[in-house]
Parts: C-alpha cells; sequence; structure tokens
C-alpha cells in the first residue's frame, strides 16, 4: 500500500505513525531507539511494520523524520572546532553579546562561554556601510594571514559576520572566495547567508550554531538517508525544521540551524493539528517523552512561534515554533544531594540502561521507576510490547533515597513525582507571563510516552480546565511530522520610517521574496503556488526591539502606509495595552512565509457506548503515598460517552493515563479522554 511515514527518535523510544493514502488509516508503532547503534532502531521498526500491517518500503512516498542531534550537540559540547573572521574591531561580538546573565535573579549565574573562544576569532580590515555601500573591501593577504592563524589553531570550518553584512554581503562573498582558494576542503559559513539580520550579536551567534552543529548534523544525515535507501525506502525523505515545516536532505545539510529544533517542533505540530480537529482551542501541549518535558502555547490550533529560541545555552535567531524545556522526563534520575534535599533530573536513565523497572540494567531511580512503585504503571506491556514493567526493580532503586530520607519506598515515589512536576510548574510559569495567557482557560493537552502520565498532577497545580489525552499519545510528534506542511521563511531588512515611500519599496520586496519563495517551493517537489504570509518587525523609533506585525499584501499594493502603521498601533495595544498613534513608526524587517500544504488524515470516529464504562480491574496503588483502592481500565475498551470516576489507571500500547483522586474522564467522539476535577 502507498503510505506516508512519520518518525520521532526519542531518548528512549522511536516512534513511527503510518498514513495509508488510500483510505486515511493511521498506524503506530514504538521500538527502542538505540544511541549506541543509531540506524538500527529503523530497520527494526520497517520490519515489524511489514509484518504486522503489510507496509512495504519501496511504498513509502514520504519519510519525515524530527531529530534532536543539533540541539545536543549544542548542548553537549561536542560541535565542531569553529573560528570566526569579523570586522576587525568586534572581534568581542560574542564575549559581549547583550551582556545578560541566564537568570537575573540568581546571584551566582555566569554567562556560558561562547562556541568560538576569543583566541580563534580573527579581525578583517574591511567595512560595509549601514547603507550597504562598501568602504573598504578585504585584501587577500589579510585573509590569508588570518586563514594560515584559524588553521594554526585547529579550526574545522570558518565563520563570517561582517559588520552590515545584512544589507550587503559583498565582503563575506569575497573572504569566502578568497578562502575557497587558500583552503578549498575547510567549509565557510557566511551570516548573511545563514539568516540576514541587522543585530550583528544574533546574526553571529546564529550563523556561529549553524557551522557548530553542521558536520554531526551531516554525519547523522548522512547515515539516516542511507539506512533508509538500503532498507528499500525510495521515495522523498524529509527533516522537520525548527518552524513547524518541513524540507529536504540537501536543504537541511545545507542550512542546519534551520533544524536545530526539529525534534521539538514536530510534538507542537501535531498536538495543534489535533487539538483543533478536536475542538479544543485554547491548550497547552505537554510532551513528556524519557529526557523531558517540552511544554507550547497552541491557540486555534497554531502553536506560537518566536525568534529568540533557546538551544542549550544560546538563543537562535531564526523563527521557531516556541518551546519550553525542562529535564523532567519519564527516565529523570531522581538522587538525594548533599545537603539531603531530593532531586530530580536533570540527566536521564535514556534508553539504554533506561529506568530500573525496564529491565535493561538501570539501577538509578527515575520518574517512571516512581510511578512503577506506586502501582500507577505496568500492568500491561509497555512500548507496544517492548517493556515489561518489573516493579519490584523500581522498588530496589528506590530504596537507597527512601533510606537517606527516612521514609517509605512509597512515599519517596510521591515526592519524586511532586518534585518533577515542581520543576515544570516553574517551566511553565514562565511561558505563561511570556504569552500573557491565563492557565485557567487552557486544557493541557498531554502526549509522548510519559505525558499522559503525569499531565493531571501538573494541570492541578496551574488549575487548568483539564486535561486532554488523544487516542495515541504516544506518536504525536511521529504524526506532528507526518502531516507538517512544506515551509520556508523569508527575511530582508529595510529599516525605514513607515511612510509611503518606504511602503512602495515594501511592495517591490514583497514581490522578490514572493518569487523567491515560490522558486524554493517549487524545488521541493510541491506542484501548487503555495501560501504566503506577510508580517514585518516594527516598533515606534526609540524602541530596542519590535514587534512581529501581520500586514495585508494588499496594502503594499495600494501604498497604504496609514493602514501598514494602524496595524502595528493595534499589534502594540494587544501585547502591551497601550499604543501611540502619534508617534513615529519604524520597520526593520519585512518577513515572508510560504506554505505547501501537506493532505492531512481522516480522524476515526468511535461508536457510541452501549453501557458503562467497565474496569478490568481493581489494584491498590498510591498516590501521594497513601494507599487507594485504583480502578483499572483498557483504553481500547472505552468508547464514545463513557464517564467514570478518578482514581483511575487507564493503559494502552503507547502510553498509560493515570487518574488522581478528585478528577473523572469522559470519552469524545473522536475518543480523547478528557479529564476535569470532579465538582465537589
Amino acid at each position: 500500500m502507498a503510505c506516508r511515514i512519520g518518525v520521532d527518535v526519542g531518548g528512549s523510544f522511536t516512534d513511527f505513525a503510518v498514513l495509508d493514502d488510500a483510505d486515511g488509516r493511521l498506524a503506530s508503532l514504538k521500538v527502542f531507539s538505540r544511541p549506541d547503534r543509531p540506524g538500527e532502531e529503523l530497520i527494526a521498526a520497517l520490519a515489524r511494520l511489514g509484518e504486522r500491517d503489510g507496509i512495504d518500503p519501496q511504498a513509502v512516498e514520504r519519510f519525515t523524520h524530527g531529530t534532536t542531534v543539533g540541539i545536543n550537540t549544542v548542548i553537549q559540547r561536542n560541535g565542531a572546532r569553529l573560528a570566526l573572521f569579523t570586522t576587525r574591531g568586534f572581534e568581542d561580538v560574542l564575549e559581549i553579546g547583550r551582556l545578560k546573565i541566564p537568570q537575573i535573579h540568581n546571584l551566582y549565574s555566569v554567562r556560558p562561554a561562547p562556541l568560538i573562544p576569543r583566541d580563534r576569532v580573527f579581525g578583517i580590515d574591511e567595512r560595509t556601510l549601514a547603507t550597504g555601500e562598501v568602504l573598504q573591501a578585504p585584501e587577500a593577504a589579510d585573509v590569508a594571514a588570518a586563514v594560515a592563524a584559524a588553521l594554526a589553531a585547529g579550526a574545522e570550518a570558518i565563520v563570517l559576520a561582517f559588520l552590515n553584512a545584512y544589507r550587503n554581503p559583498a565582503n563575506e562573498r569575497a573572504v569566502a572566495a578568497l578562502i575557497a582558494g587558500l583552503a578549498p576542503d575547510l567549509p565557510v559559513i557566511g551570516s548573511a547567508e545563514t539568516w540576514p539580520i541587522i543585530r550583528e550579536y544574533e546574526r553571529t551567534v546564529t550563523a556561529a550554531i549553524s557551522g557548530y552543529v553542521r558536520p554531526r548534523v551531516a554525519h547523522y544525515l548522512d547515515r539516516f538517508e542511507a539506512t533508509l535507501r538500503g532498507a528499500g525506502v525510495a521515495g522523498p525523505i524529509l527533516i522537520t525544521k525548527s518552524n513547524g515545516g518541513v524540507m529536504g536532505l540537501d536543504q537541511a545539510r545545507a542550512e542546519c540551524v534551520q533544524m536545530v529544533l526539529s525534534g521539538t517542533a514536530s510534538g507542537v505540530i501535531g498536538a495543534g493539528w489535533l487539538a483543533r480537529e478536536s475542538g479544543f482551542d485554547r491548550v497547552l501541549s505537554l510532551d513528556i517523552g524519557g529526557t523531558s518535558a517540552d511544554v507550547a502555547v497552541i491557540l486555534d490550533g497554531e502553536a506560537q512561534y518566536g525568534v529568540g529560541e533557546r538551544v542549550g545555552d544560546f538563543q537562535v535567531h531564526i523563527p521557531s515554533v516556541s518551546v519550553s524545556s525542562v529535564g523532567q522526563g519519564g527516565g529523570s534520575i531522581a538522587r538525594v544531594d548533599d545537603f539531603g534535599v531530593l532531586q530530580v533530573g536533570p540527566d536521564s536513565a535514556g534508553s539504554t540502561p533506561g529506568p530500573a523497572c525496564y529491565g535493561r540494567g538501570g539501577t538509578r531511580a527515575t520518574i517512571s521507576d516512581a510511578m512503577a512503585a506506586a502501582n500507577l504503571i505496568g500492568h500491561r506491556a509497555l512500548g507496544f510490547g517492548a517493556v515489561s514493567v518489573d516493579r519490584a526493580a523500581a522498588r530496589q532503586a528506590i530504596a537507597p533515597l527512601a533510606a537517606a530520607l527516612d521514609l517509605s519506598v512509597e512515599a519517596v515515589a510521591g515526592r519524586i513525582v511532586e518534585v518533577s512536576v515542581s520543576g515544570m510548574f516553574a517551566e511553565v510559569s514562565g511561558l505563561v507571563s511570556r504569552f500573557a495567557i491565563d492557565p485557567r482557560e487552557f486544557h493541557l493537552f498531554a502526549f509522548g510516552g510519559a505525558g499522559p502520565m503525569l499531565a493531571c498532577f501538573l494541570a492541578r497545580e496551574l488549575d487548568m480546565k483539564g486535561v486532554v489525552v488523544p487516542p495515541s499519545p504516544g506518536v504525536v510528534s511521529a504524526l506532528g511530522g507526518l502531516i507538517a506542511d512544506v515551509k520556508n521563511d523569508f527575511i530582508r531588512t529595510v529599516y525605514r520610517e513607515a511612510d509611503a515611500a518606504t511602503v512602495a519599496a515594501l511592495d517591490r520586496d514583497m514581490r522578490a521574496l514572493t518569487a523567491e519563495a515560490r522558486d524554493w517551493l517549487a524545488r521541493q517537489g510541491f506542484g501548487g503556488p503555495g501560501e504566503i504570509g506577510l508580517s514585518a518587525d516594527m516598533r515606534y523609533a526609540g524602541q530596542s526591539y519590535e514587534i512581529e506585525t501581520r500586514l495585508d499584501p494588499a496594502w503594499l499594493a495600494a501604498g497604504d502606509d496609514g493602514a501598514v502603521r494602524d496595524a502595528f498601533h493595534a499589534e502594540h495595544a494587544r501585547v502591551y495595552g497601550h499604543a501611540d498613534p502619534s508617534a513615529t513608526v519604524q520597520i526593520v524587517n519585512l518577513r515572508l512565509v510560504i506554505v505547501g500544504r501537506t493532505p492531512k488524515p481522516r480522524l476515526a470516529r468511535l461508536s457510541a457506548a452501549d453501557g458503562p464504562a467497565v474496569p478490568r480491574a481493581t489494584v491498590t496503588a498510591f498516590f501521594d503515598g497513601r494507599a487507594t483502592p485504583t480502578a483499572l481500565y483498557d483504553r481500547a475498551a472505552l468508547q464514545a460517552g463513557h464517564r467514570f470516576a478518578g482514581p483511575a489507571v487507564i493503559d494502552q500500547d503507547d502510553t498509560t493515563t493515570v487518574v488522581p483522586p478528585g478528577f473523572q474522564v469522559a470519552v469524545d467522539g473522536l475518543g480523547n479522554l478528557l479529564i476535569t476535577r470532579s465538582e465537589g
């Protein structure tokens, strides 16, 4: 059968979502990730899909993958050894940055060391004016000396970031050509080609991140492609982008920075589509895997985007899905610190050896072990039968912590959950403040292998409307890659007052960017013209930062500068609660995004219940350390209209949903679990 496949490689499991193009049927699968032998999980999953569902790899029409290799490279600091060539006199651009410390309320907070140390930064005598005029071109001898010094310092690639290159990249291109003649095998990353934005530090750090991750990303993609081709997959192979779209492998290799947040974006895109199809217009997505808990804001099915999302210790200044992450995944390790305080994460047991309860050699207590020791998971095999939970091993792993804290194993299990939820609460609080939303108006859309396991505990602390658990929560990230649209962003710096002359120039820029965008979309193999979205980064004169404001192309075509300014005044009032129509408005950047829509699957509806929901058993589980009779339900047996009260455990092939006392469950027509606080 012809099909599309989306895959998400996580720290513990690799998830597959498969769409039959003929009948719109969705299938899913989980297998253990193999960081020790990458690629084997793909081979194993394709073989199992062939046996179980009759899927022939040669019939795969599109294979989409979301990966964390880029962000992990930055976090682990194991990327390329880079040198930076910048305008002489600006060698300290990465050291100075924006003079901000990571945590303003922490007196001991320190700024991270830059990805390119100062002794591998070299000044070049060149200068481009803010108007784009080249005042001084680089000289060959100057560049040759810098290349020799960079090679002597062990540089494996060169980043070019010259003053005002966003306006005119001629000097960057000239130096790149000189380097190609001097050291043909030395990769060169130009800041203007990476992302041509006005601010020097932001443009430089973004180019540095792109160069830093390039070797590992390229190696990963080469191996990924070879594995799939060797397995018989002949269709296009696509990579999820940080902006929630997808791109081909060639672009992914050339523009590595575009996929740094690839893995986290996939889950948000999948959750947004499911939420919209299910009628939930205001949700916080909660994606908990083996390593981290990722939270994002979704309004009317659309993920919220931002520029300056954090990648490890640094911000990357390209359009990205706004996701906040905290090291509180199912495999996050619990410990008692030197002060006798229980801590959870960010270290993770991953898939090898994994939590102790997985029976794969792990001995350190994790969040999953806490849930197993509390008898809240493990009543059936996890991960499509990949794991049989060893409850005794979980208790044994927690026992040393219990002894150190002078508490019972069950009490410590409850404390581990409390500590992990408090970490998530702190992260969500920052996200809520950033987007000025009230969590009491939102549902928590829970997915990932551990999201439904912990969602009710977090929703209770945030006083949210309820929790939504989709029918196949364990593979939502893979689904996100499968349904992601072909999408790309384009930018042009304007930096002018928003008057009639500027709006006329914007119309010309928009037409040029539109032609560039449609050419890009055609090169991706998309057959239609795509959908164009237009916006501008605008501010009042004297302000330091801008607000992205949506524009109607018709305003530019008509030269209606008043409509452009009015749109900014309205957006400023929405964000800050006030506006000044008499003030001068500036346009800094013009942004254009093109989207080629991907066909979406049809969600199956459940048959209506013909009787009450019947648990298959009642077990003794522990909530907050207290033994509680708990109903055990099989997710596959639940039908539309079923309702029941917690405490309850609902298990299925890809995850377990835990419903604490004080909550009630309703099953809707699409099979979603809607979990809310019990009245009274």
